[in-house]
């Protein structure tokens, strides 16, 4: 990740005006501020509305099924027939115009150069300054830079960006809008570009490793010299090595190379990051101060044996996680980014997939700060027999090349990417002319970075084994299909497999399904509209994460998985899309919605989580009317076994088997009778001692709510946010598992609130409103830090139950 170092900033923003002082070498200014916004084709009569960036003017609804109602058969799923889909992109309007405006003041422009930097915007982006188009960029997901140097005048400048979301463009929500950070770098003639450096390590042993810096320079004539100085600084900050060169451009990229000694190396467990400091010199002046920030890391993929990272076995424990951040939308937030993560490493997470689309710069910095190793993806399509009319197969011969070369260029600096995906299920994988695309695709990406490998999201088996699609990628990456996975070993050449998606088990947080049954494929719908959180129902075409587990443990060949999904997001709401209104947001997630761990995280987190122990049981106890019927009893746990008692009653001792795949990795009562009380369980570890026991109770008559919030205080910088878990207790504090009562929010003080949400996939209320209903007892609330410090108060009250509050310091 490329991260720029600004001496001597000043900076000045204004009503609807930011203003750049250039008292320094190189200045960026994040355009937060000063933003208006208009919906559709605006004229010299249009209302424009102030708005601060990044901003998706979609997520404010209202949800409606017209609004992404389609009519096709979804070939990726064997349909042969067009039946009518709904809620397949959230329910949510974004199709359509928006555009945006507004004004730059700068002072001086003699000698300098001026960039604007788009991290994302939410699609076919036309850039206009000073009314001259200067740009144009379709793909919504993708960062792009647009030099604006000979459209800036001194004084005020007008910047407007249109942007255009077209029908059937995407398969699930894709947000509207300058969703993303747009930055405005300003710099000297001669610079280092927007991406201009690349590190690689070639040799890491524990004692010394080297590191090459490869570095772009703008603005020199031929034959002009510069002098290109670089210091190396170690995680601590100090200079661990340097070298500088005096550079005669000729057209060519300048390169230094250095030798660290005992570097401290970037892993999940150990994310250590070093900062390579460049600064470039003309005549004795520095013109140009630039800073790369870069882990050192080995990595292997060895064929039989698996994939190395510093010399050591790893398996990749990934999730894929599409970009929107529920009640937030597509525009990001770091602070909603890194609570995701938390959640996710938490759970045992090492890695993430980008699925399906370049991510955001601040997950990816967020990544290499963490300890979260990633697989980007730039996109779902290429251009054979493409899934959506307009969709990326529209753009993709005229932009493919120049979408995947930004993706690296922007990310190859940093030590979470261990590896490049070039697509998801794309229908070429069928065709005569995929393997030919596929070629283009990956020969781009090991010219520009040779140092990771390849890989392709695969979902139809018999045909990439018997056209060459598979044998044609560095590491062939399948969607579910393993039990395949040792006829793929077999057959393909790599001798390593990758579970570039898996499971796609279905559940809803706290709902819970009778009778139980685990069989392959168990694709069942029920007149409630959710799915069963036994963590036993799946798609036509997936599968429970038991037998994914069992290919990690069983199969050395077998590098790891990536799980759909972590999080549940906007749009396809499988098994519930065949016209199933109101539902409008998946159920495939780890994690719900409104950011709520469902009870597949702890099965996961059973497994995953080598740190910290897990012991879970479900479901809930709190089942009026099931007195004397059979209540199945599941405990998710690391231990392996434990003894399970009902009001003091022993159930009897389960121990992990081999007998199926799923007690191999869950302990489970199935002939367990509900009556109301106590249910304990008591895990023993494997020399049969007692180590850990957790319980739950029947909860009695709703008596206050209660509120947990995920942190202890927050930063007045305006962004920082704050996510509070609301739930209703009885008098002796057991939270109530089934209430769904409205409870209503109130935030002041030092913050406001922001969103909301309760991870029910059919619930229908705006996320913008300070109101929501509890969904199997729970629901987030989430609010916004001020930028003056103070003490931010969140209040939830709701008929009934006694009020709760809560307050959060903002420093």
């Amino acid at each position: 990740m490329n991260k720029h170092y600004f001496p001597r900033i000043a900076m000045m923003v204004m009503t609807g005006v930011i203003a750049v002082s250039l008292n320094a070498e190189r200045h960026t200014t994040t355009l937060n501020e000063g933003w208006q916004f208009t919906k559709g084709v605006h004229s010299a009569d249009t209302q424009w509305q102030n708005v601060r960036i990044p901003h998706d003017w979609a997520i404010y609804g209202p949800f409606d099924r017209n609004n992404d109602l389609q009519v096709v058969a979804v070939e990726q799923n064997g349909e042969t027939e067009k039946t009518e889909k709904t809620g397949r992109t959230g329910g949510l309007p974004f199709i359509g115009k928006g555009s945006y405006r507004t004004v730059i003041d700068v002072p001086d422009t003699t000698g300098r150069t001026f960039t604007l930097v788009f991290d994302g915007a939410m699609s076919n982006a036309h850039v206009k300054v000073n009314g001259k188009e200067l740009a144009y960029w379709p793909y919504g997901y993708n960062s792009f830079y647009v030099d604006i140097t000979d459209a800036v005048h001194p004084g005020k400048n007008d910047v407007e960006v249109d942007l255009e979301n077209f029908e059937r463009a995407s398969r699930w929500y894709p947000g509207a809008g300058l969703y993303r950070n747009v930055h405005l770098v300003n710099t000297d003639k001669v610079h280092i570009p927007v991406w201009g450096t690349y590190v690689t390590t070639p040799k890491v042993t524990k004692d010394y490793a080297s590191v090459r810096l490869e570095v772009k320079i703008a603005g020199l004539n031929d034959g002009q010299k510069a002098m290109v100085a670089t210091e190396i600084l170690s995680p601590a900050g100090d200079v661990v090595a340097k070298n500088s060169s005096e550079f005669v451009y000729h057209g060519q990229k300048d390169f230094q190379n250095f030798l660290v000694n005992r570097p401290e190396l970037w892993s999940p467990k150990s994310p250590k990051l070093y900062t390579a400091r460049t600064t470039v010199s003309v005549d004795g002046k520095v013109v140009d101060s630039y800073d790369t920030r870069f882990g050192i890391r080995s990595i292997e993929y060895v064929p039989e044996k698996g994939f190395f990272l510093n010399g050591e076995l790893t398996k990749f424990r990934g999730v894929c996680n599409h970009h929107d951040l529920g009640p937030l939308g597509a525009a990001v937030n770091r602070s909603a980014l890194r609570h995701q993560i938390e959640l996710l490493k938490d759970m045992g997470v090492n890695a993430i997939r980008t699925s399906h689309n370049m991510p955001a710069p601040e997950l990816v910095e967020l990544c290499d700060e963490m300890g979260v190793m990633l697989m980007i993806e730039p996109f779902d399509d290429w251009s054979f027999r493409p899934k959506s009319p307009n969709g990326y197969g529209s753009y993709f011969n005229g932009w493919a090349e120049r979408d995947i070369t930004n993706m690296v260029e922007h990310y190859r600096n940093s030590p979470s990417v261990l590896m490049w995906s070039i697509g998801n299920e794309v229908p070429s994988q069928w065709g005569p002319g995929g393997v030919k695309e596929l070629t283009m695709l990956q020969d781009l990406v090991h010219k520009l970075d040779p140092t990771r490998p390849v890989t392709c999201g695969m979902d139809q088996i018999r045909a990439v084994l018997d056209n060459g699609f598979a044998a044609a990628l560095d590491i062939p990456g399948f969607n579910y299909k393993p039990q395949f996975y040792e006829e793929a070993y077999e057959k393909l050449p790599q001798k390593l497999i990758l579970g570039s998606e898996t499971a796609s088990t279905v559940s809803s947080r706290g709902v819970y399904h009778f009778p139980i049954e685990f069989k392959e494929h168990n694709h069942v719908t029920h007149p409630d509209h959710q799915s069963s959180s036994y963590d036993n129902e799946s798609c036509i075409w997936s599968n429970t994460p038991d037998i994914d587990f069992a290919m990690d443990d069983d199969k050395d060949y077998v590098i790891g998985q990536f799980v759909w999904t972590g999080f549940d997001y906007l749009g396809e709401p499988s098994p519930y899309d065949t016209d199933a209104w109101p539902n409008h947001s998946s159920v495939f997630g780890i994690i719900d919605l409104a950011s709520l761990p469902k009870d597949r995280y702890y099965l996961y987190r059973s497994k995953w989580n080598e740190e910290s122990p897990t012991l879970h049981i479900l479901p809930h106890w709190n089942w009026k009317g099931r007195e004397g019927k059979v209540t199945p009893i599941f405990v998710y746990t690391s231990y392996p076994k434990a003894e399970l008692f009902i009001n003091g009653k022993s159930q009897g001792v389960r121990e992990k088997n081999d007998s199926t795949y799923q007690n191999r990795y869950r302990l489970m009562w199935n002939e367990t009778v509900y009556e109301p009380g106590e249910v304990k369980v008591v895990a023993y570890d494997d020399k049969g001692n007692a180590v850990a026991e957790e319980s739950i109770k029947t909860a009695g008559k709703p008596h206050h709510l209660v509120v947990t919030p995920n942190r202890e205080s927050l930063k007045a910088d305006g962004d920082d946010l704050v996510y509070f878990t609301v739930q209703v207790a009885d008098k002796n504090d057991n939270i109530v598992p089934t209430d769904d009562r409205l409870v209503k929010f109130k935030v002041d003080g030092a913050g406001a609130f922001e969103a909301t949400a309760n991870g029910d996939p059919t619930c229908l209320l705006p996320f913008q409103n300070p109101e929501m209903k509890l969904f199997s007892g729970a629901a987030t609330a989430i609010a916004r830090s001020g930028k003056t410090p103070g003490t931010l108060r969140f209040r939830v009250t709701a008929k009934g139950v006694a009020p709760a509050e809560v307050e959060i310091p903002v420093r």
